[in-house]
């Protein structure tokens, strides 16, 4: 199975992170969050990418293009005819990744579908490129083919921001809770497409909209529901988060 990695937004809510760069290259740990999500992905055997570029593509182009380098000690000769020899491996090696340039503007849905040019006719990952989860690959596969309907969604109850305060009728208050979790579910990503959801996308439509509720309404899409862990990286508040679980030793979705 491939995955199509969604990393073509504008990122304007971390705008101290991303005038320089797209969101998915924002790092944790010494890593673009991007990368914490293919390894992830990658140690449950996915290792097939295609990363929809659109903001600031050179860089995640550039990343990739010298990943062996940045990654190898190596020996390079200065002369007329330089060479460059690669020492040891990197962790990575068998990865596949196609940067797929999808434009500058290009909402979700229609990423996706400039995207399927380099995807075989079969089920396919799509992910938000910005977005840290404990997801067990497996099961939101083997939750798709059980449910047997053209998409999944996965999904959690957020937490939230805030302490929540229990009134009476008289305006004393019960109890205090600590961000709890809230009434509802909400996407997180991590879908798993059916090669005929394409059908449903135009170059202009964003997916979470019309395509989403259009497969609701027709009984296909199927939510997995992921009790763990999930972060997404929205601001810069997000992004300390996340790098100060990961500088704790304790980051829930490390499996490498």
């Amino acid at each position: 199975m491939k995955a199509v990695l969604l990393a073509g937004g504008l990122g304007t809510r971390l705008r101290e992170e991303t005038e320089f760069r797209p969101k998915p290259m924002v790092e944790v740990g010494g890593r673009p969050i991007l990368w914490h999500i293919m390894k992830g992905l990658a140690q449950q055997g996915i290792t097939e990418f295609v990363v929809a570029t659109g903001y600031k593509s050179d860089v995640i182009k550039d990343y990739f293009l010298n990943y062996a380098v940045r990654n190898h000690d190596f020996t390079v000769r200065l002369g007329r005819a330089s060479s460059l020899e690669l020492h040891n491996e990197h962790d990575e090696a068998a990865w596949t990744v196609t940067v797929a340039y999808t434009g500058e503007s290009t909402m979700t849905g229609g990423r996706v579908l400039r995207a399927a040019r380099y995807l075989n006719d079969e089920p396919f990952l799509v992910a938000y490129g910005d977005g840290l989860a404990d997801i067990d690959v497996s099961a939101l596969v083997a939750s798709h083919e059980s449910a047997g309907r053209l998409a999944t969604v996965s999904t959690v109850q957020p937490t939230s921001r805030f302490g929540i305060m229990d009134l009476d009728e008289d305006g004393l208050v019960r109890e205090f809770r600590e961000k709890p979790k809230v009434d509802g579910w909400i996407n997180i990503g991590f879908f798993v497409m059916e090669p005929a959801v394409l059908g449903y996308l135009d170059e202009d439509c964003v997916l979470e909209q019309e395509p989403l509720a259009r497969l609701a309404a027709e009984r296909q899409l199927h939510a997995f529901r992921h009790e763990g862990f999930w972060q997404p990286m929205d601001t810069y508040r997000d992004s300390k988060a996340l790098n100060d679980l990961w500088d704790s030793g304790h980051a829930p979705w490390r499996s490498w």
